[in-house]
């Protein structure tokens, strides 16, 4: 029989290709003028993110296989946010040779992660992970990365099923997101109710709790990776609990993110 922690790993990195060659896909036919362009993240171009994403892939993959590499590497940087530039910045190639390093590098990782003993879990900044939570959270960072390649370019893209991970994950982290911000942890429960793209309702925690939030899964996910403000999402938070979450949700690890500002003044007139 196959256990289901297996069968949640193949589909999380099926999952995780479909979601890297869709990225690949905008990506790959710019001429080398567009892997400038700047994207929402503040110095970061288009290449910038690309870089990022093959960084961490690298590294996600040394905790699978070379712990002793990966905790040099870790060690490499006086904090989290400076690794992350430094990883950007040393990844950076011209766009050929870039993408071709993407695409070997999330192809080792993802062959890595399966080849993980069962139960095993892997280092990463400040925990442990296990291989199905290395692959969500690849996931939710290759999305949210290819959201600002996204917007640099000028393209919506359609959302597809595989958002649940992030939701899921957006979700499992609230408590995160509060430490993050130096605030107590609450303990009373959460409900999540979001719109899959589909029409379908994918919904986490007590049926009965009394604080609530609901709407697009879509805009759930932008919020939980920071990439909307909550003014510019339709998601409603009922009770305080709730609605602080909006404030601090982040599915990411680390201090806390900055955020993106509101795309809208107070008057409702686009900034």
């Amino acid at each position: 029989m196959v256990d289901d922690r297996t069968d949640l790993l193949t589909e999380l990195l099926t999952d995780l290709t479909a979601e890297s060659e869709q990225l690949d896909a905008l990506v790959r036919p710019l001429p080398p003028e567009s892997w400038a362009r700047p994207t929402p993240a503040p110095g970061w171009t288009v290449a910038h993110q690309i870089a990022h994403l093959a960084w961490t892939d690298h590294v996600t993959r040394l905790a699978a296989t070379d712990v002793e590499a990966f905790v040099t590497s870790a060690a490499s940087a006086p904090d989290v946010t400076r690794l992350v530039e430094g990883g950007a910045q040393a990844f950076l190639a011209p766009p050929a040779e870039l993408l071709a390093r993407w695409r070997v590098g999330r192809a080792a990782l993802a062959d890595a992660l399966a080849a993980v003993p069962l139960g095993q879990k892997l280092p990463w900044y400040g925990t442990r992970m296990s291989p199905a939570s290395m692959a969500t959270a690849r996931l939710m960072e290759t999305w949210a990365h290819g959201e600002d390649v996204a917007d640099a370019l000028g393209v919506t893209r359609t959302p597809a099923a595989r958002l649940r991970h992030v939701v899921r994950l957006g979700f499992r982290t609230l408590g995160h997101g509060f430490a993050a911000h130096g605030r107590a942890v609450p303990t009373a429960p959460v409900r999540l109710e979001v719109t899959a793209p589909d029409g379908a309702t994918w919904a986490h925690g007590p049926a009965d709790a009394a604080d609530r939030v609901t709407g697009p899964a879509l805009d759930f996910c932008l919020l939980v990776t920071q990439r909307r403000h909550r003014d510019d999402l339709a998601l409603i938070a009922a009770g305080p609990v709730a609605d602080e979450w909006l404030d601090v949700a982040q599915a990411f690890a680390g201090p806390p993110g900055v955020g993106r500002a509101p795309l809208a003044t107070p008057s409702g007139v686009t900034a």
